[in-house]
């Protein structure tokens, strides 16, 4: 069975990954920073929104591809991963923009992230109480 639809938002989850730890570097090479922040808010944050993406992004793509592998029509995965990708963006524009505060971005990023795990981590249980009987 194909998964092609779970491997492209994994494949995007992936380049955002990249590019927020490009960004990370970016900071430590600017401000000659080896470990940790010390004290540079800049970096602190980038840190944070890498940090976050990695945290969240195994279990909602892990959970795709379950949807996926259980049939989920192919119109609600790509609804689910634009709307996962979307989120990820928003979050991570919401943090820095909001320099750790409160911003628009980061409270429907993180809204919307946990909507999809939710969603999918639901189907996913229907398709298992399905499967009994």
């Amino acid at each position: 069975m194909s998964v092609a639809i779970s491997g492209l938002y994994i494949s995007i989850t992936a380049i955002l990954v990249v590019m927020f730890a490009m960004r990370v570097i970016q900071l430590r090479r600017t401000h000659k920073i080896g470990l940790g922040s010390s004290g540079n808010e800049e970096l602190r944050l980038a840190n944070r929104v890498h940090a976050n993406l990695v945290e969240n992004a195994p279990i909602a793509m892990i959970l795709l591809l379950v949807a996926e592998q259980n049939h989920l029509p192919d119109l609600f995965l790509h609804i689910l991963g634009i709307v996962w990708i979307i989120s990820r963006i928003l979050h991570a524009i919401g943090l820095t923009q909001g320099r750790g505060g409160y911003h628009l971005g980061r409270f429907w990023g993180g809204l919307l992230s946990w909507l999809v795990i939710l969603s999918l981590a639901g189907i996913n249980l229907g398709y298992f109480f399905s499967s009994l009987a």
